[in-house]
């Protein structure tokens, strides 16, 4: 049975990077960030309702791949970073969210630390907060005491430490 994944962390803190590495290293496949694809086609700032849309996108996208998927699947994003991000920015999150949440089952979560340089982006916004998102991502997924794991160091340090992450998960289940 194929198990999901979530990469979870702050912007430019290697999500993308990782979620491919560890899918090359799996032979298996990753989920993009849907944000991404959405954002680029909206033409217009976002704004909160876009959240909701994002975070159905995402769902989606995981949906459509997980059957080809292959042990694992990937996420380069999960609802909780959405759930974090809309409560961040508008002071609250719609109950959709918050339910696919609740209902959403992961074998783990990697929550990828700040400790790499930010590097600009159009759709990246704040990087000066990226460790007080980072403390909010550690405390919600505490709070909803899911199984996580922190991933740091940079290049072949931060994969290695995402694989021993797993491995360690496998052996607890």
């Amino acid at each position: 049975m194929t198990q999901k994944i979530a990469i979870i962390g702050p912007e430019s803190t290697g999500k993308t990077t990782l979620a491919r590495q560890l899918a090359r290293h799996y032979g298996t496949l990753w989920v993009p960030e849907y944000a991404r694809t959405y954002l680029d086609q909206l033409g217009r700032p976002y704004e909160e309702a876009d959240l909701l849309q994002i975070a159905r996108g995402q769902l989606a996208l995981e949906e459509e791949l997980l059957p080809a998927a292959h042990g694992f699947l990937f996420c380069d994003t999960h609802l909780l970073v959405i759930k974090i991000w809309s409560e961040y920015k508008y002071g609250r999150c719609h109950p959709w969210i918050l339910e696919h949440l609740r209902l959403s089952s992961y074998r783990l979560h990697l929550l990828t630390q700040a400790d790499l340089p930010w590097e600009f982006d159009p759709q990246r916004e704040h990087p000066h907060e990226r460790e007080v998102l980072e403390k909010l991502y550690r405390q919600a997924l505490q709070n909803a005491a899911v199984p996580f794991a922190e991933i740091k160091g940079r290049g072949e340090e931060r994969l290695l430490h995402a694989i021993e992450a797993i491995e360690s998960s496998r052996h607890t289940a």
